[in-house]
């Protein structure tokens, strides 16, 4: 009798052999004869009443890179002052005692943003692994990564999901993998990020000078932006630029690094134009236009 062999379980690539991505990939395509349909649904999941304007700036971040409809669910009592500052989002009142509409909205999208505004309550915590289990295109940013950080038992099935740790938030996310500190120079940022994707089996994006994409394999170190984006709220507009791409089609891998780019360059065109300490969230929204027009530069 021939008994097979188990088969070898194949080890995670070792930071030496990672492949470094130098070239942007190609934004959306955008149809001259194209409808509000064409061009993605997204919706962007707050929670907290203090914190409503992280999701907001997310979801308008979102209507100005292209997406089709967006749609916001935050707390149904800051709802209309919300709507009253981006009146062409789509509002959706979160009910504390039944989160039915919200999955139906979810399966509805085409990507999702959870984490910005969200807070980290018991509440809070059930609506992110009820969202993940949706299985959509997904930025998890903020407060989802503390929450996630927490759990004992990690999502399943995130293989279409981008993780956008800053430093501190990839330390408590890597304590579960046995990372016990986040290095400042290059290579340790890229040994930390790919090492994190490998065993949360996500896209990880990590923040900071030089932020860094990647999928265990491949890795992008984007080149643009500057101290303007060191404001509150900047995180906020870069989970809703890679929002909006992934609703678009984008691979994850590839809306993380066209969103990290134009994100970016939109924090230097804001820092142009009102200074890099004047500069708000707000403004760098306002300059992902410029951003497009030199995209591939």
């Amino acid at each position: 009798m021939i008994v097979a062999k188990p088969k070898r379980k194949e080890e995670p690539k070792s930071p030496s052999e990672i492949r470094r991505v130098y070239a942007v990939p190609p934004l959306p395509a955008r149809p001259a004869h194209g409808h509000k349909g064409m061009f993605g649904r997204v919706l962007v999941v707050g929670g907290d009443e203090a914190m409503f304007g992280a999701a907001l700036l997310a979801a308008t971040a979102a209507l100005r890179c292209g997406s089709g409809l967006v749609q916001v669910a935050v707390p149904r009592g800051v709802l209309p002052s919300a709507m009253s500052i981006t009146p062409e989002l789509i509002g959706l009142p979160l009910d504390e005692k039944s989160d039915r509409t919200l999955a139906a909205a979810a399966s509805a999208a085409d990507a999702l943003v959870v984490g910005p505004g969200m807070g980290q309550t018991n509440r809070a915590r059930k609506r992110i692994l009820a969202l993940l289990k949706h299985r959509k295109p997904t930025v998890v940013d903020a407060d989802a990564l503390n929450i996630l950080a927490s759990e004992k038992k990690w999502p399943r099935e995130l293989q279409h999901t981008i993780l956008t740790p800053h430093p501190g938030e990839m330390l408590r996310l890597g304590k579960r993998i046995g990372i016990g500190a986040i290095p400042t120079d290059p290579r340790g940022r890229v040994d930390v990020a790919m090492t994190a994707s490998q065993k949360l089996g996500a896209i990880v994006l990590l923040k900071g000078e030089r932020t860094i994409v990647t999928d265990g394999t491949r890795a992008y170190i984007n080149s643009t932006g500057n101290s303007t984006l060191s404001k509150a709220g900047s995180g906020d507009v870069l989970a809703g630029v890679i929002g909006s791409l992934l609703g678009q089609g984008m691979t994850a891998f590839d809306a993380a690094c066209a969103g990290a780019r134009l994100h970016g360059r939109a924090g230097e065109i804001a820092g142009e134009h009102f200074g890099a300490r004047s500069a708000v969230a707000r403004d760098v929204i306002s300059s992902l236009a410029a951003a497009f027009t030199d995209y591939s530069l």
